[in-house]
């Protein structure tokens, strides 16, 4: 009598993308803001609400320790705190520092992202 059971083989799992990344310009704002005295040993924390011509939009605060269940990031020697609810959204994204004629401040590129509202405010995925 012969056995003719087979073992199934796990298949590899892909690699998750990165929650999220901090570019350099980011990183170095983020060090300065840091250091600096109004905020100082706390930690920004990025969050999603729905708000908006598109109906969703990034939100930072400062809070002093992360929350049950926070995402800890620490890229290029800063760390950030991501909101559980907002992981899903932010996926893969890369948060940016940028500095214009007439304003600076942080971007995100998100390749969850289909569409953004006119004025830049909001997005959809």
């Amino acid at each position: 009598m012969s056995d003719n059971s087979t073992v199934a083989t796990p298949r590899a799992r892909r690699p998750l993308p990165p929650l999220m990344a901090v570019s350099d310009a980011a990183a170095a704002r983020l060090r300065a803001l840091y250091d600096a005295g109004g905020e100082a040993g706390k930690l920004l924390r990025i969050s999603v609400n729905t708000k908006g011509c598109s109906g969703m939009a990034y939100d930072m605060s400062w809070v002093a320790e992360p929350g049950p269940g926070d995402e800890v990031i620490t890229d290029k020697g800063v760390t950030v705190v991501v909101d559980r609810k907002a992981s899903l959204f932010l996926i893969g994204t890369t948060m940016d520092y940028e500095v214009q004629a007439l304003s600076s401040g942080f971007v995100f590129v998100n390749p969850n992202e289909k569409g953004r509202c006119g004025c830049g405010e909001s997005f959809h995925v």
